[in-house]
């Protein structure tokens, strides 16, 4: 740790990435590698890693990513257990359903986790690059769900109504269009008129607004009354900013990582956390805010 840190009011998001595989090969993952060689990683300490980060900040949020959270249930609910209901919890899937584990078993488990999951997120992208359930099985979700879609690199613009429409038919469905956080800078994090996938959603989308913070920004639209949004992000999660007041300079964090052996990182480049001295972190206001909002 190079200087004191600071986050959010509640505390950075904890992404938890889950000590077992997918069967995909997104061309957008950078997670892949990790899971070639599983040696060393630990449902166990990954928990004692959960019940550290909840004593620190008791209102944070946790996001399960993987790998496929969903290929293990049983493990995920021994992870889910750890987290007491006063943290929102976020799973990114596929929904992933086979001779092992069928839509039943899905549904039973979200279900059963109710209380506790504040919202799944499925991964359908146009491009197909991951194995996908049955549509139908999002509208039988007992939890609040939301639709991603990478829109990475050549991506077939003239899809876009199509793949819209398609689940526009679901009841509850929403729509988050993802930017390749990989090739987000500073410089094109809040860019308009050059951004092509920006410019393709407001030919066939109303445009409702702009939220957004130094780390992330979300374009939000309007299709036949399905909400979507346009979501970029930088590819780390720590802002070095000095405090024009007191003078400190400290390392913000927005994410802070559990890695799949149960190490804890405060950035996507295994950058350790200095725990201790995140015993110690300093909070401000959240900065995420509407920038522009269209009625």
């Amino acid at each position: 740790m190079k200087h004191p840190y600071k986050t959010r009011e509640g505390g950075a998001t904890v992404t938890i990435f889950v000590p077992y595989d997918c069967k995909n090969h997104c061309p957008f993952c950078i997670n892949k590698g990790e899971y070639a060689d599983m040696t060393g990683f630990s449902l166990e300490k990954i928990c004692r890693s959960i019940e550290r980060m909840d004593a620190i900040t008791p209102d944070c949020d946790f996001v399960f990513t993987g790998g496929e959270p969903f290929a293990n249930l049983e493990s995920l609910q021994v992870m889910l257990d750890k987290i007491p209901t006063t943290h929102k919890v976020y799973i990114n899937t596929t929904l992933p359903v086979s001779e092992h584990q069928s839509e039943a078993d899905i549904l039973a488990f979200a279900e059963r986790n109710r209380h506790k999951i504040t919202c799944i997120n499925v991964s359908r992208h146009m491009q197909h690059y991951v194995v996908e359930s049955n549509d139908g099985l999002l509208s039988k979700l007992p939890v609040p769900f939301r639709v991603n879609c990478v829109l990475y690199k050549n991506y077939p613009a003239e899809q876009l109504v199509p793949y819209m429409e398609r689940f526009r038919k679901l009841p509850g469905a929403s729509i988050q269009f993802r930017f390749d956080y990989t090739a987000t800078t500073p410089e094109n994090l809040y860019e308009e008129e050059g951004d092509k996938i920006l410019q393709d959603l407001k030919k066939v989308a109303r445009y409702t607004g702009l939220d957004g913070c130094r780390m992330r920004c979300g374009f939000h639209f309007d299709y036949k009354g399905m909400e979507l949004t346009y979501h970029k992000t930088l590819p780390y999660s720590t802002i070095v900013e000095t405090d024009p007041v007191s003078g400190v300079t400290y390392d913000i964090l927005y994410d802070i990582l559990i890695k799949q052996n149960g190490d804890i990182h405060s950035d996507w480049d295994g950058t350790p956390l200095d725990v201790d001295a995140y015993e110690k972190v300093v909070f401000e206001p959240y900065d995420l805010r509407w920038l522009a909002r269209i009625a």
